[in-house]
């Protein structure tokens, strides 16, 4: 059960409150937030909302740990086998960006929270950021280790990954008057990720010997 919720006897309810307060937050930040507002998105009532969340602040983590928890289950999730070195790190890679391209608030709310909350924005820090970032530097670092990928640096290249799929979507909206085109449509979405896996297969690429 997430941090800051109480027992759910209308899982529905739950979800919906949750949906609507992922809206409102990334759109107006913790502060701006109106819970009567949230409640009535939500086909539901503030009485409701306290009884499953608590107050604003518990809504707030609960609205972050359900999309952490989402996360984790699209980049990471169970191991698939007979996956090369080079296979897994881009199955993580993919599942990021599907991950972002299916849940466009994230970014939002990631920022803001690192704006808004500073030194209490250390719990994403230490609970999500952290161990995913050692997750994918561990497997950059197996595919240099089974040459597949040249002699690079792990934490760089994950910093450089993230970095490149996440300030798509962050920027997406701007870019979008910039380019006059729509970047979140899906038919650019997909030309962007291949766009990432196409740099990054070239860019770690191991070197081949030229013959004599």
């Amino acid at each position: 059960m997430a941090r800051g919720r109480r027992k759910v006897e209308d899982p529905a309810t739950a979800r919906r409150i949750l949906a609507a307060a992922e809206q409102h937050f990334a759109a107006r930040g913790l502060a701006g937030a109106r819970t009567e507002e949230i409640a009535a998105a939500a086909h539901a009532n503030k009485a409701m909302l306290y009884y499953y969340f608590g107050n604003k602040r518990s809504l707030h983590r609960a609205v972050l740990e359900n999309l952490f928890r989402q996360l984790r289950v699209r980049v990471l999730g169970p191991p698939v086998k007979n996956l090369s070195a080079r296979e897994q790190f881009f199955r993580y890679v993919t599942g990021y960006f599907d991950f972002l391209a299916t849940h466009p608030n994230y970014p939002r709310l990631v920022q803001r929270e690192a704006i808004e909350a500073g030194a209490k924005f250390d719990w994403m820090v230490r609970e999500h950021f952290r161990p995913l970032h050692r997750h994918l530097a561990a497997a950059v670092q197996k595919a240099i280790e089974a040459g597949e990928f040249r002699p690079v640096d792990a934490d760089q290249i994950v910093f450089i990954t993230l970095g490149m799929v996440t300030s798509y979507f962050a920027a997406a909206p701007i870019m979008s008057r910039v380019m006059g085109r729509d970047l979140l449509s899906a038919d650019a979405v997909d030309e962007r990720k291949r766009a990432v896996l196409d740099f990054l297969g070239h860019g770690l690429a191991r070197e081949r010997s030229s013959s004599r």
